[in-house]
This record gives structure tokens, sequence and C-alpha cells, in this order.
């Protein structure tokens, strides 16, 4: 059985009351624990993206490496940054200006046939974090998928059994950031071998907050 969205509303609730008010605009995190899931195995690591359906705080920055028209049409459909393939080499020689662009974008996409280079030249700063590009086949829907991705999370567990992520802003009505975080557990166990029974914990809190447990 999976979790329900009136327990998670409860523990949404619950932790805006429990915390005190901050001279800023506190996020909504969701914490997770998970159990019996092997570290060093495949299939225990995961990354994963799951597109929430309320956007919250800060814009994710989505990032395209193309050439040509494709470039110009990433441009025009709102990319926040297009690097073109004479721009890869460079970046390639210079690891602290590399370093900095994955920890500015959130999301790369790529023109597919630029992979093989990519993964030469930045395949090193990008793999580690997880953000190895999207390929974008021909006659993709570039601004479309943009979009979508401002949407996202991205569900990472590779080294330590536990989750932690902005999921709402404390002035989002609870229902909203419920269904954020209902979307989120519902990708997670659907990774998860033995779903629900693989999360050892949920929590919720705020920014300054006090943990609220989720009940699964």
């Amino acid at each position: 059985m999976p979790v329900s969205k009136e327990a998670i509303m409860e523990a949404v609730e619950k932790a805006k009351g429990v915390s005190k008010k901050r001279k800023f605009k506190q996020s909504v995190d969701l914490i997770l624990s998970l159990r019996d899931v092997d570290m060093k195995k495949p299939e225990g690591r995961i990354n994963e993206l799951v597109e929430i359906p309320n956007a919250f705080g800060k814009k994710q920055r989505v990032c395209v490496i193309a050439t040509g028209e494709l470039a110009l049409i990433a441009e025009k459909a709102g990319a926040d940054r297009v690097i073109r393939k004479e721009n890869l080499e460079a970046l390639s020689k210079d690891k602290k200006t590399a370093k900095k662009l994955v920890d500015e974008f959130d999301f790369f996409f790529a023109d597919a046939p630029l992979m093989p280079l990519i993964g030469k030249t930045l395949g090193a700063v990008l793999g580690p974090a997880g953000k190895m590009p999207t390929p974008l086949p021909p006659r993709a829907p570039v601004g479309e998928m943009i979009e979508k991705h401002r949407k996202m999370i991205r569900i990472r567990v590779l080294n330590q059994p536990s989750f932690q992520h902005s999921v709402g802003t404390e002035d989002m009505q609870s229902e909203k950031i419920a269904e954020n975080i209902f979307s989120v557990i519902t990708k997670l166990e659907e990774k998860l071998k033995k779903g629900i029974k693989n999360i050892r914990s949920a929590n919720v809190k705020l920014t300054m907050g006090k943990p609220v447990e989720i009940k699964l």
C-alpha cells in the first residue's frame, strides 16, 4: 500500500506548525532513509528524475550543448545557456570552469552526435555529478523538454541509503507540497526492489524546523 496524500499533508501541516517564523522564506525538505538496499550493487544505486506537479522556488537551470540550427532553436526556446561544439575543447582544458558549469546547471541536453565528444571532454565532471546530458533526437521539441525539466527533481542515492531534497516552500499550500512529496515517493517506490518496504522512514521539515515523520 503506497503512502497516502492525506498522511503526507498531515505531516506537512505539522512541520509548518512546529517551525518558528524566520526572516526568510524557508524551504520544505523531504528526507528519506532506506533499508535493505545494497549501495555496492548497481540496482541499489538510484539516479532518477521525477517531474513534480507544482513548481517552486528557484527555477531549475538548463544548459544545451549543440551546434548549428539546434543551438539556435535552444536559444529561442529559453535555454539558460547554449554551449557550442567549439567551446567544448576549451572547457576540457579548464577544469575549474568545467566544475563551475556542473554546479551552475541542474540539467544538460546535447545534440546526440556530440555525445561521444562530450564524454571525452566533460565526462569526468558531469558523470560523477550524475548530470550527463540527455541526447536530443532530430526534431526534438526542445522548448517542451526544457520546460518539463524545470519542474523536475533528481533522486540520487549512490553512497548513503538516504535522500534529501527541497519539495516546496513554506508559503505554498500544504496540499501542493504533499502532491510533490507523493510524486517523489511514488517514483522511488518504482525503483526499489521491495517498494515501500525499502523505505525505513520519511520525514518532512522546514529549513530551520524540526523533522516530522510521515506515516508510511
